[in-house]
């Protein structure tokens, strides 16, 4: 019988949610939703040094804003709990206990001034079948004095035992089957007596084991931890239940070599996380796509397409298309650029097609910040002709604030180059037909209608119209020239001309 699909994202609360980590999660996310599955949130919280204050509601809210859901774990309940691993301690002793009396594991007594001792006497130390034996743990100990240590209080780990020449085959979706000889594999701790908490290794399998979870979907840093959890489930007698693996490639920086990290964001001018983060250790605050103008919708196309390729030229997808299309077996075995700039284009085509009313509505923020009071109706038509000139929202009030800020200076270049001697009187003329006209709603009619007179006048079209704008605007810039007197009305444009004729030369 096949299995139900059951995947999980299980970030650490150590701070800011990282993009590379959001695809994680969002590939995860789409291959649950396409397989009718359920994606599990689970925390890591089993490195209690680490733990960061408000990261663990950072990491909810970021998803959240981009629009994946889970069907449970930390916050959303479900039959499985506890899904913070901090709340499960005593789950886990049950499996120390079974390692170590199956004779797959041992508790070792090594002190760190001990450890780095053999560190800096054996080259290239590696705690394991060749080195163990040197050391103070439970294979070398009497018993009678590994009980009388324990009952001393003395830290102590548990190590897995790693024997050495044996072939582990990994099977993973996207790379196929990786073999790993274990002799090059050391004896990693899986317990900490110091907090009475496993490790990453323990912890990950035994929740993975008892929450069901089908597929672990996850970063390739973590391809070196696979052959050892292949293991974990051949010592406890899972592998029939063993996850199928899938290790993503790595997010790359966007010039030269390496991982994407927040010095590459910082360097260059873009977020690597989803939301602004506040370290409440440093104080330091990093940007986020949600602050700096990015629509989630785009976020998510965006990087779905890093690392993977529906097999065709389509590029714009909705999340519903993403999760029709996403395959892992097509997901690249190589590290993708993160090509900011293509990011950027996303956005832009993403504020192309989102209706208008939405982004007046985030527009209005920026105008009410400049303390201009206006119309619901006004910030609506000015995002209809200007949204197609900005890859951000934040980007039209510098763009457009002439809308609601009539110029109280004109451009000295475009007036030295627009303005000439018969333009005043030209304008002048402009105003007494416009004063005609009360089609202003119309920038089509309005066009229209002063292109007749234009032509009647035997005036250019572009001697008439730059001047005009200087007028309105202050400066050659702005959508069509009718688009800004529908807006503007015909009061107000009757009004700005009126005073440019006043300031502007008259050459009299």
């Amino acid at each position: 019988m096949e299995r139900r699909v059951r995947v999980r994202f299980a970030p650490s609360p150590t701070g800011a949610l990282h993009i590379g980590g959001v695809r994680t999660c969002l590939y995860n996310y789409l291959f649950a939703k396409q397989n009718n599955g359920d994606l599990v949130f689970r925390i890591e919280d089993t490195d209690s040094n680490r733990f960061v204050p408000g990261a663990e509601e950072y990491i909810l809210e970021s998803l959240k804003w981009l629009g994946i859901k889970f069907d449970e774990g930390v916050s959303f309940g479900g039959n499985y709990g506890p899904y913070r691993q901090s709340e499960r301690r005593e789950i886990y002793k049950k499996y120390v206990q079974q390692l170590l009396d199956s004779n797959h594991a041992y508790i070792a007594f090594d002190t760190p001034e001990e450890l780095n001792a053999k560190r800096e006497a054996i080259p290239n130390f590696q705690y394991d079948a060749s080195t163990r034996l040197q050391m103070r743990n439970s294979l070398t100990l009497p018993k009678e004095e590994v009980e009388k240590l324990i009952a001393e209080g003395k830290q102590y780990v548990v190590r897995a035992k790693i024997e050495p020449n044996e072939e582990i085959i990994v099977h993973d979706i996207i790379r196929g089957d990786v073999h790993v000889n274990s002799s090059i594999i050391d004896d990693k701790v899986l317990y900490k007596s110091a907090d009475n908490l496993p490790t990453y290794h323990l912890a990950n399998i035994v929740d993975d084991h008892l929450m069901e979870i089908s597929h672990v979907i996850r970063g390739e840093e973590w391809l070196p931890s696979a052959p050892l959890h292949v293991l974990l489930y051949r010592f406890f007698g899972w592998e029939d239940t063993m996850p199928k693996f899938a290790h993503l490639a790595l997010l790359l920086k966007p010039d030269g070599n390496g991982k994407l990290s927040k010095r590459d964001g910082d360097r260059l001018g873009f977020p690597v996380f989803p939301l602004e983060w506040h370290d409440p250790k440093t104080g330091d605050i990093s940007s986020g796509y949600r602050e700096s103008g990015y629509l989630p919708e785009a976020v998510i196309n965006f990087l779905a397409l890093l690392g993977w390729n529906p097999g065709n030229d389509q590029e714009i997808m909705s999340m519903d298309e993403l999760i029709s299309l996403f395959k892992l077996e097509k997901c690249s075995k190589s590290g993708a650029k993160f090509d900011f700039e293509k990011g950027k284009w996303f956005n832009h085509q993403y504020i192309q097609q989102t209706d208008n009313k939405i982004i007046a509505e985030s527009f209005n923020k920026d105008i009410i910040a400049n303390g201009i009071t206006t119309t619901p109706q006004k910030v609506e038509q000015v995002v209809s002709y200007m949204k197609s000139r900005v890859n951000f929202i934040n980007e039209l009030w510098p763009l457009c604030s002439f809308f609601w800020i009539a110029p109280t200076e004109y451009d000295a270049k475009a007036v030295q180059k627009r303005w000439k001697p018969e333009t005043p009187k030209m304008m002048k003329e402009l105003k007494e037909i416009l004063l005609q006209w009360n089609d202003f709603d119309n920038p089509d009619t309005t066009e229209e209608y002063v292109k007749q007179w234009c032509e009647k006048q035997s005036y250019g079209l572009g001697n008439v119209m730059n001047p005009f704008r200087l007028m309105l605007v202050g400066e050659l810039k702005g959508p069509h020239m009718f688009e800004v007197t529908a807006v503007l009305g015909k009061e107000e444009t009757i009004r700005r001309m009126d005073v440019a004729l006043e300031k502007l030369p008259t050459f009299a």
